[in-house]
């Protein structure tokens, strides 16, 4: 029974087969196997499905399938040309070679068999012919870096090829045979920074994609010699060597996205040893004084990138763990580093912003409360145990950790400062004499008063202080962290005018200063970034925005720092949230008179509005900053690196962007300075808020531009995605409105734009504006529709049948509303035109077509009229039947009144309509003409 109904399985997979469903045929052979353990029958079992293997691309299996019937009968002459194919495909030529001859000597006389013999005879002599030809080149590159007498152009282009070699799969393999790790070593042994960079370059291009020879040099090069290469005072070598070391992570955790099979998955059993070790070394250099500043970054950077989870979708946070337990104190340790202090690790400007960062992205990768309060114990334990009133250098470190903290997981960083003694000690340092002291203590006071509570106690208790540092100290670096806090305090109270921390004009003299010391070019970027974050706090203030931005001086100051080759991101951020003050683009709540009434009697504060945030003003400041140029400043913003231009800094841009954009009058300039196309790589990346503000701004400005001139070349249709995103539900009416205002803009252009539109899957959400009951909306969506049904996909959503989409244009033609009639009778003109079986589809879709097509052939505005006689047109050429319907009824009466009217130069193209819609129906000979 079982041997039948295998047999049975076979015929259905020889069914399937035929029928080009490969897997349910691998399926049926698969089930007949289990079955059966005749010989004959398995050898053609397993034949049959290694060649369902060669049609699914399953190259391995095919290959074992078509060696087990081999196995069974060594002369199956389809399970060898089977196994040949699939070895072919894996690269195997030998192997496969081998078995085509075996077929060849069964089967002379096969052309196949012949012609698969001298392609694989000559693939095979190309690849021996590179590999020997690579060899001998991998040799001489070697020979002319090891020789010390070697000259310095020859040096420079032995270790450019031998870079170059190592990132293709085939060099990189040749190099690894030829022994090449032991000869890079002696390279990275020579100490010449030029060859130990093509070292390291060379071993990158090695490790990327191939998790066992990634394994294989980790463990030859070993990882305390290469960290003990990044930990080297240069710029370029640490980087290089971070490249390398995330070459090697990315390749044992998968990242390479490279699928291993075979001899190199069997090598690699487990990476979760080697990558724990990477991280070990990694943290243990954070605390090194041995590591340079540059190497520290760059240990920080790869802990950054490859500890915490890209995806919390991922349930596994193993890794954060395990950098929390063994290596927090040690990041702590680099956040409290103060640079005036002699025990201080040797830093970068940004070292203890990238610590402060990887707190933040650690603290964020934690799952659950318990996680959470172990971090927190951790911070806790480690900021108490510094304090010590014996030893005024413990307590500045931990005053400077809770600072960095503070610059990354703020609510963390909020609980911290509620520990008994931190914030007195904040202050208590401000009244030291030390000045590195004064330093770490104002600029933890910035940092500690973001919320309005905190910043009230330190304005209770510190504000003195602050003053008194800022009127006797010489320092700069503590004048202007003095003056940056002052700032902060001041705006604490944020828009809300009734809220002021200082007296009246205060906030004004401080934005002074800082306007000073930004106008100081003699003053070195840091002081001036400083300054940049001051105004980001006070322009808040509706005076000193406005009184900035008639500052040209001073604002173009600001701009040029924005646009300067390295700016970091403290300055990108301050320059744009500075720009979202002076032109109100901040979110607003908006004030609902009956609650306002209600604060007022249970005697709650109200917040006001400062006179100069009135739009007048806010008008007055974006025409001031187009003036000086923000567009272009704006655009090279854009430009930076992703790692400088956070996604809340592109969430400001787009703010800017979308205040600017405002004024219809105002947009050809932002065109002209580039800002269209600065605006896309907005809409498409950052947080959910900046992509909706940067396609509203794009909407904007694709409504009333030419989309050429505003988005050249490609990048127009870059633009129709953030514009589809727009006609979302969730949207408001505005965004709505604008964006299919775009959206026919663009149709407009061409069918290829139309033809995107269309695949972004925008048809639907056109249609469900055509229904609206808001007027504008309806009118803006059938417009975009107009354009839209010249695209052929679209004319055939209309042929298609079980819809409405037909009726729905005619009823639209019969609307009161012109623009609305006008944008439908062009549709169903258009429509009626490509396709006679839509004329007769029309006639079908209401019994109100006939009434609707009179009223637009005898409608006022002639645009209307026009098209409403196009219509009638292609509906009398469409069909003789049609035609003599449309004649019987009062319409060849409108026609014959329209067509004997004189055709002047307004209504010419009205009367000649109408004037070839009757002598159509003189063809058909229902009318005869009269002499």
């Amino acid at each position: 029974m079982a041997e039948a109904e295998a047999v049975q399985l076979k015929e259905e997979g020889n069914r399937h087969f035929q029928r080009q469903d490969y897997k349910a045929a691998a399926k049926s052979y698969s089930q007949a196997l289990k079955l059966t353990k005749d010989k004959a029958l398995l050898a053609t079992l397993y034949r049959n499905r290694a060649a369902c293997g060669l049609k699914t691309e399953s190259y391995v299996q095919a290959a074992s399938d078509a060696s087990r019937a081999i196995d069974i009968n060594s002369s199956d002459i389809k399970a060898l040309y089977r196994r040949c194919q699939a070895l072919e495909h894996l690269g195997k030529l030998a192997q496969a070679f081998k078995d085509v001859q075996c077929c060849a000597t069964l089967e002379p006389r096969n052309q196949n068999f012949q012609e698969t013999l001298r392609r694989l005879n000559t693939s095979i002599q190309e690849k021996l012919r590179v590999q020997f030809s690579t060899d001998s080149r991998v040799q001489k590159m070697f020979e002319i870096l090891l020789d010390g007498n070697s000259k310095a152009d020859k040096l420079e282009k032995a270790a450019n090829n031998l870079i170059v070699l190592s990132r293709e799969e085939a060099g990189a393999e040749r190099i690894f045979q030829n022994n090449g790790v032991a000869l890079l070593r002696q390279l990275l042994d020579t100490k010449r920074p030029e060859l130990m960079l093509a070292a390291v370059r060379t071993l990158s291009g090695m490790c990327s994609g191939h998790r066992a020879r990634a394994t294989a040099i980790l463990h030859a090069v070993r990882i305390d010699r290469i960290c003990s290469l990044m930990a080297v005072e240069n710029e370029e070598l640490p980087l290089t060597v971070c490249n390398l070391l995330q070459a090697i992570i990315d390749a044992l955790s998968g990242e390479d996205k490279r699928e291993h099979r075979g001899k190199e998955e069997a090598l690699v059993l487990d990476t979760k040893k080697d990558l724990k070790q990477i991280n070990n070394h990694l943290l243990d250099m954070l605390v090194s004084k041995k590591v340079s500043g540059q190497g520290r970054d760059q240990a920080l950077n790869l802990l950054n990138k490859n500890v915490p989870r890209k995806d919390l979708a991922i349930h596994d946070n193993s890794r954060t763990i395990y950098v929390v337990d063994n290596g927090l104190r040690k990041i702590l340790k680099v956040v409290g580093q103060v640079p005036d202090l002699p025990s201080c690790l040797p830093l970068t400007d940004n070292t203890r912003m990238l610590a402060s960062i990887l707190i933040n992205k650690l603290y964020d990768d934690l799952r659950c409360d318990p996680e959470r309060d172990h971090f927190r114990k951790i911070c806790e334990e480690y900021i108490t145990g510094k304090f010590d009133p014996q030893d005024m250098d413990k307590n500045v470190i931990a005053i400077q950790t809770v600072s960095g903290i503070l610059q990354g997981p703020f609510d963390l960083g909020n609980q911290l400062l509620g520990l008994k003694g931190v914030m007195e000690m904040m202050v208590a340092l401000c009244g030291s004499e030390r000045e590195a002291d004064q330093l770490v203590a104002v600029e933890a006071l910035i940092h500690a008063s973001t919320k309005l509570s905190r910043a009230t106690f330190i304005i209770t208790n510190g504000v003195s202080l602050l003053k008194e540092i800022y009127k006797t100290t010489k320092n700069e670096k503590i004048k202007i962290r003095t003056l940056v806090g002052l700032c902060k305090l001041g705006s604490a109270g944020g828009t809300d005018y009734g809220l002021r921390q200082f007296a009246e004009g205060s906030t004004e003299k401080l934005a002074k200063q800082c306007r000073k010391w930004l106008c100081n070019t003699s003053t070195d970027t840091r002081t001036r970034r400083w300054a940049a974050e001051g105004l980001a706090y006070l322009t808040l203030d509706a005076d000193v925005k406005d009184d900035f931005v008639q500052d040209i001086p001073a604002l173009q100051a600001m701009l040029e720092l924005a646009k300067a080759s390295t700016p970091d991101k403290t300055i990108l951020y301050s320059v744009a949230t500075t720009l979202v003050n002076c032109t109100n683009s901040y979110d607003v709540n908006e004030v609902i008179p009956e609650l306002v009434q209600l604060a007022k009697f249970s005697k709650q504060h109200v917040p006001e509005e400062h006179p100069k945030d009135k739009k007048d003003f806010v008008d007055m400041r974006v025409k001031r900053l187009l003036k000086a140029g923000v567009i272009s400043v704006l655009a090279c913003m854009v430009k930076a690196d992703n790692a400088i231009l956070t996604d809340q800094t592109k969430e400001l841009l787009a703010r800017v962007f979308l205040a600017l954009c405002d004024n219809p009058k105002d947009r050809g300039t932002i065109v002209a300075q580039g800002g269209g196309k600065a605006l896309i790589p907005l809409a498409l990346e950052g947080t959910d808020v900046g992509k909706v503000k940067a396609a509203h701004a794009l909407a904007k400005i694709a409504a009333v531009s030419n989309p050429d001139i505003a988005f050249p070349g490609e990048r127009v249709y870059e633009v129709v995605r953030p514009l589809v995103s727009l006609l979302n539900t969730q949207r408001d009416g505005l965004q709505n409105y604008e964006a299919l205002l775009g959206l026919t803009n663009l149709s407009e252009r061409s069918d290829k734009l139309r033809q995107k539109i269309f695949k972004e899957k925008a048809l639907p959400d056109i249609e469900n504006y055509m229904f609206e009951n808001h007027d504008q909306l309806r009118q803006a969506a059938t417009e975009c529709m107009c354009n839209m049904v010249v695209n052929k996909e679209v004319q055939e959503r209309f042929l298609a049948d079980g819809n409405d989409r037909l009726k729905l244009v005619v009823l639209l033609c019969g609307e009161d509303d012109d623009k609305v009639q006008n944008a439908a009778a062009g549709a169903l003109a258009m429509l009626t035109a490509a396709h006679k079986k839509l004329c007769f589809k029309m006639t079908q879709v209401t019994t109100q077509w006939l009434e609707i097509l009179q009223r637009l052939c005898l409608h006022d505005r002639m645009s209307v009229q026009h098209r409403g006689l196009v219509i009638a047109y292609n509906l009398l050429a469409a069909d003789a039947e049609l035609a003599k319907k449309l004649v019987e009824s009062e319409l060849l009466e409108i026609l014959t009144v329209v067509g004997k009217q004189e055709p002047d130069e307004k209504r010419a193209a009205v009367v000649q309509t109408a004037r070839e819609c009757l002598i159509k129906c003189m063809d058909y000979g229902f009318i005869k003409p009269v002499s």
